[in-house]
């Protein structure tokens, strides 16, 4: 349900040499880190995701500039702007995410729950759909 997906604080450790935020596994996300992955160099007016993960649950973080991130389960749409370091979006499995507006030099880091497994993902949009609908 897409009232599952919200924005979580993130430790802040202010300094004037500079901030420090931090994640440990199980404490500020509640999964254990499995995976780590993190999009740069995205082009003006491309757009990254554009999937749905059948089990796998992520936790997304704008570590430099800005992107917005549109989130669908299937039923209602709603979209995040990241453009801090110390809070992320926390997406649960089975709803459709889509990246897009990415701000010159942005870093998108992705901590995910489970190994990469391509079975994992729904890539047709109609296909979640029918997955989505069958759940309920």
């Amino acid at each position: 349900m897409i009232s599952n997906c919200i924005l979580l604080d993130l430790p802040k450790i202010p300094d004037h040499r500079g901030n420090l935020t931090f994640i440990e596994s199980q404490k500020q996300v509640s999964f254990k880190i499995e995976r780590v992955y993190y999009l740069y160099d995205v082009p003006g007016g491309e757009e990254r995701g554009g999937h749905a993960h059948k089990k796998v649950v992520e936790f997304i973080i704008a570590i430099s500039g800005s992107f917005e991130v549109v989130l669908d389960d299937g039923v209602k749409k709603r979209s995040f702007f990241l453009n801090r370091a110390y809070y992320g979006l926390y997406v649960p499995s089975m709803i459709w995410r889509e990246l897009r507006n990415f701000s010159l030099g942005s870093v998108c880091l992705v901590l995910a729950s489970l190994p990469y497994d391509e079975s994992d993902y729904y890539r047709d949009y109609d296909e979640f759909l029918r997955a989505v609908r069958g759940q309920h």
